[in-house]
């Protein structure tokens, strides 16, 4: 009998103790995690897999489709993604987005996206690193060959186009398993 009544708390004890283990390891996995467009955000999937649940970068989305560039950004990279919301692609002039994602701009729309990609994982960190070294700002080569300028305003980092335009980082470090994602709150544009 008291052994019967041992066997049950040992039992009742392993079930507790892989129960508790299974949260600590769900709060360890959701530690590393963001939330962006009202979904968290995986660093062990790749930046379309990721990218596709955030209510915020739908438009970014269908510009990836419409230029066949998702499976490059699913590729291996690693890749640094300003990624502008939905709310900075309203800020273009009425239509050019429906303009853009028609087929045969397709070359153009390209240019722009990768525009916004680096190649290696650059996190916040290493961004103000490079800041800090070149004195206030630092120019960053994009993969479509173009340049943007990171720089700090007060303990915001924001990112300006070769037109002078300016987005600022709104969540930095959304770690993926092939690069990293900075949400920007403005599409950045190469110069013509």
């Amino acid at each position: 009998m008291k052994t019967l009544k041992l066997s049950k708390i040992v039992l009742g004890l392993s079930v507790m103790f892989v129960a508790n283990l299974g949260l600590a390891q769900d709060k360890m996995m959701t530690k590393d995690t963001k939330m962006v467009g009202g979904a968290e955000m995986y660093p062990s999937k790749n930046i379309v897999e990721n990218a596709v649940n955030s209510k915020d970068h739908t438009t970014l989305v269908a510009a990836v489709q419409a230029a066949e560039l998702a499976g490059v950004l699913q590729s291996e990279g690693p890749f640094t993604v300003f990624a502008p919301t939905n709310a900075a692609f309203d800020k273009l002039p009425e239509g050019t987005v429906a303009t853009l994602i028609k087929p045969e701009n397709k070359e153009q729309l390209q240019t722009i996206l990768k525009y916004h990609v680096v190649s290696g994982k650059w996190s916040a960190e290493a961004i103000l690193g490079l800041i800090e070294k070149g004195d206030g700002k630092t120019m960053i080569e994009t993969v479509s060959g173009g340049t943007l300028t990171a720089w700090l305003k007060g303990s915001d980092v924001y990112v300006t186009d070769e037109n002078g335009n300016s987005a600022k980082v709104t969540i930095a470090d959304v770690n993926q398993s092939n690069g990293v994602i900075h949400v920007v709150d403005a599409v950045l544009l190469p110069k013509a």
